[in-house]
């Protein structure tokens, strides 16, 4: 079957190749990829891996043979699945435990927004108990996580304000922000959750932001910068807080399941996907760039023929 692999010899650091097929454990189902979407640490795992490896973490297909213990959907079901990696190939084991049944009314380009971005935003949001009435800070919202965080925060019975640049108010606030700030020096605090993915100095705002008893979930890093963390920052004035760190592969089980969760908002309509960019496989050079360079809101998908 047919692959994308990395490959040093190129600028992408990828080509498409002819690799084994994937031999299902007993627990695993064999998908036949339809979509895929790219996410940021792809970006880093693409410099870090080497040759030969499958990146691939977001997949939407059909289920090519059932898994053999006869868990999950039966061969011929729409699924979307979040894996680890070998996701950018003609086909994918995945254990069933991973898997959600795609609805009808969800297309396979809108789910392939959903696994890493959706199932982040929903595990993040859950440090925060119920929030109902609660204020939630969310940084670097204009991206696909926060752009979730915002709709299932508000969904949840929150009041969200969102750290994002001007252009995107309008379009924040239709999701669900009751404020759009540019920088998060102007929030006006205190928040009893805040999902921070920027890090540096704005990790150090969040900190003067958070409520006595708080949270802040620590997911991502995009400024690339430290922050230096002390006692002296959180007392007086935000005793209990506390800094959660959060990456979705050691988040536990039940990934299929809040999938499906997602899928079903998407199909009542109350959760919306931002596709930005929708290519071929074979243009993931042209997708990857424009990743790289920051230059949409949304998701960018691969799709695959069938």
């Amino acid at each position: 079957m047919l692959a994308l692999t990395v490959f040093s010899g190129n600028a992408a650091r990828l080509k498409l190749a002819e690799v084994d097929e994937p031999q299902p454990c007993a627990n695993e189902a064999l998908i036949a990829v339809r979509a895929t979407s790219l996410n940021r640490g792809e970006l880093r795992l693409l410099a870090i891996r080497p040759d030969g490896w499958i990146p691939g973490q977001d997949v939407v297909g059909i289920v090519e043979q059932a898994a053999a213990d006869g868990s999950g959907p039966a061969a011929g079901t729409r699924v979307v699945a979040l894996v680890d990696e070998a996701g950018w190939a003609e086909r994918v084991a995945v254990p069933t435990e991973r898997l959600a049944v795609l609805p009808d009314e969800v297309g396979f380009v809108s789910a392939a927004t959903l696994p890493v971005a959706g199932t982040t935003a929903l595990r993040t949001l859950r440090y925060g108990g119920d929030l109902a009435g609660q204020q939630v800070l969310i940084t670097g919202a204009s991206g696909a996580v926060g752009r979730f965080q915002i709709q299932i925060a508000r969904e949840q019975g929150a009041s969200v304000t969102a750290i994002a640049a001007a252009r995107h108010a309008e379009d924040l606030s239709a999701l669900g922000a009751g404020q759009v700030v540019e920088a998060i020096e102007k929030a006006e605090g205190p928040f009893s959750l805040i999902t921070e993915s920027v890090g540096g100095e704005s990790l150090a705002h969040a900190i003067e932001r958070v409520a006595p008893g708080g949270t802040i979930v620590m997911f991502g890093s995009s400024s690339g910068e430290l922050t230096p963390v002390g006692f002296r920052q959180f007392v007086p004035g935000h005793e209990g807080a506390r800094l959660q760190t959060f990456a979705y592969y050691t988040s536990g089980s039940g990934i299929g399941a809040d999938i499906a969760a997602q899928l079903a908002l998407v199909a009542g309509g109350r959760l919306e996907t931002r596709v930005a960019l929708t290519v071929p496989w074979t243009d993931i050079a042209q997708a990857l760039d424009a990743l790289r360079q920051r230059s949409f809101s949304g998701k960018a998908v691969l799709t695959i023929a069938g």
